[in-house]
């Protein structure tokens, strides 16, 4: 896929994005991450209730077939995820993927457009902010729309699929990034453990 396609893409997935809640109980909370290593992606998938215990645990490696472009981090990244979640027995009622949702140039993160493609309730919590401008109150506007919303400084919520920010907002300041920093800890430590394999 050129660059220009995903560009394309991007736009068409953002037309189906829906920025409401759009789900029945949420028990199974999934925390996903990928490191890298040269050309190979290491993807972990965290699976917790929500009182945060921990219910299920995988870990992917897969070759990464694009290099980062900001504003593109989708083209890198969906594929690795998308295998490791696929690797889940027991499944998930909401995702929270380390990224951007609606908080995006072209309204179409990388938790978007996993959202959108897997059909599930999806957020975005990104840890640097890629566009829009923070307000005092906390929300980030681009143009005339509230596309999301800091938490600190170093925490940016958005609406990936299937939830509203209001949810979204609430949802991660309940459970904290407990799954994304688990899910980064098992990236991060499978990196490792594969890297000293001959």
């Amino acid at each position: 896929m050129t660059y220009g396609d995903a560009i394309k893409l991007q736009k068409e997935v953002a037309k189906k994005v829906v920025a409401k809640d759009d789900f029945g109980e949420i028990n199974r909370i999934c925390g996903v991450d990928v490191a890298y290593s040269g050309d190979v992606a290491y993807c972990s998938a965290v699976v917790m209730s929500r009182d945060l215990q921990l219910l299920e645990s995988v870990d992917a490696g897969t070759v990464a077939t694009h290099p980062y472009v900001p504003g593109l981090l989708m083209l890198r990244e969906a594929e690795p995820i998308f295998h490791a979640l696929k690797m889940l027995k027991g499944g998930y009622d909401l995702l929270l993927v380390d990224g951007h949702g609606l908080l995006h140039p072209r309204k179409c993160g990388l938790a978007c457009y996993v959202g959108v493609t897997l059909d599930k309730p999806t957020i975005g919590v990104a840890k640097s902010r890629l566009c829009g401008t923070v307000r005092p109150d906390g929300f980030v506007e681009l143009g005339d729309e509230i596309l999301g919303y800091a938490i600190g400084k170093k925490l940016y919520v958005s609406v990936g699929h299937r939830t509203s920010l209001k949810t979204a907002i609430a949802i991660v300041k309940e459970l904290g990034t407990e799954p994304l920093r688990l899910a980064d800890v098992n990236s991060k430590a499978q990196k490792r453990r594969r890297g000293l394999k001959p």
